[in-house]
């Protein structure tokens, strides 16, 4: 019978990166914390993440708007200084923002080497029936706004004269099959990917959600480029409400339908009342407004929408 003592296996050697006190040896996904702060990953991970995606999103922005006005300047002999929004420019922002979305989760999920599905809902999935009744509510809430707005302060509405020409028809049309995925790949790439992956960085759950919601919000605002305080200001907290709808629901649904439906109608208004024209999206000093405080009112209330329909379903 043989009686010498076995050596214990030898221990996996460990990466210093990956690992410190107060955070897990490899990245994690943590049911028990909220939507939003339930990413662990190596500190250094977020400091890969966010700048590409961040220089992903203006490369390819600003190449497909580059590519659309060399193509209606060749072919229209447009004006090259022209910044209104004909169907062709849409199509281009529009699209490249929506390529994105994908491209945001599929390399956060790679770097952070956690499924996908995590970054659009956990601990749950992702779930049909929130898309329809959220969708269907924030249409009738949106319009209500749109609505309101063009009687009580028609500035914030933007919109002119009625009319309906082939520029009106082509606006119409690209809004429609083209916005829905623009706005989406926004959400996906802002709340879907930086939230949780600014949110990383802080062990709490609590802070760590003020600090992704916060930081990736501020983002959000920037990225518009206006330097009016007003304009700023409101997307800096449609960002903070999409967020906040994201951590109440635990998933994308809610933020993606509330985009979705606002940008659509928005620019379906825009292009039927912009005198057949094309669109003009003016972001300059001057063009915000206190009148803003209404659509931001609209966003809170859309978040109160999203609470009380999850705390109806939980109970």
């Amino acid at each position: 019978m043989d009686t010498t003592t076995p050596h214990p296996a030898p221990s996996p050697a460990i990466d210093p990166l990956e690992t410190s006190p107060s955070r897990p040896a490899a990245t994690t996904v943590e049911d028990t914390r909220p939507f939003g702060a339930h990413l662990r990953m190596s500190w250094w991970k977020p400091l890969v993440i966010i700048p590409v995606l961040l220089i992903a999103m203006f490369v390819l922005q600003f190449g497909a708007t580059l590519v659309a006005i060399l193509v209606e300047t060749a072919a229209f002999g447009r004006d090259p200084l022209d910044m209104t929004l004909s169907p062709l420019m849409m199509v281009a922002v529009n699209l490249s923002l929506a390529v994105m979305g994908p491209l945001a989760v599929g390399f956060t999920a790679l770097i952070a080497r956690v499924p996908w599905r995590s970054l659009l809902a956990s601990p749950r999935r992702m779930s049909m029936r929130r898309w329809g009744v959220f969708t269907g509510a924030f249409a009738l809430l949106v319009l209500a706004m749109l609505g309101v707005s063009a009687l009580l302060v028609p500035e914030m509405a933007g919109l002119k004269g009625f009319a309906i020409t082939g520029t009106t028809i082509g606006l119409v049309l690209v809004a429609l099959l083209t916005t829905p995925l623009q706005a989406a790949g926004e959400e996906l790439m802002f709340r879907g990917a930086l939230v949780p992956t600014v949110a990383s960085w802080i062990r709490a759950a609590k802070p760590a959600l003020i600090v992704g919601m916060t930081a990736s919000s501020v983002v959000f605002g920037l990225v518009h480029m206006s330097l009016d305080p007003w304009l700023l200001s409101y997307y800096t907290a449609f960002g903070l409400c999409m967020a906040a709808m994201a951590v109440i629901s635990r998933g994308l649904e809610a933020p993606i339908a509330f985009h979705v439906t606002n940008n659509v109608i928005m620019m379906v208004a825009g292009a039927l009342f912009a005198d057949g024209q094309g669109l003009v999206i003016d972001r300059s000093v001057g063009m915000g407004g206190p009148f803003m405080l209404l659509a931001i009112a609209v966003d809170l209330l859309a978040v109160g929408v999203v609470w009380m329909y999850e705390r109806r379903q939980r109970s």
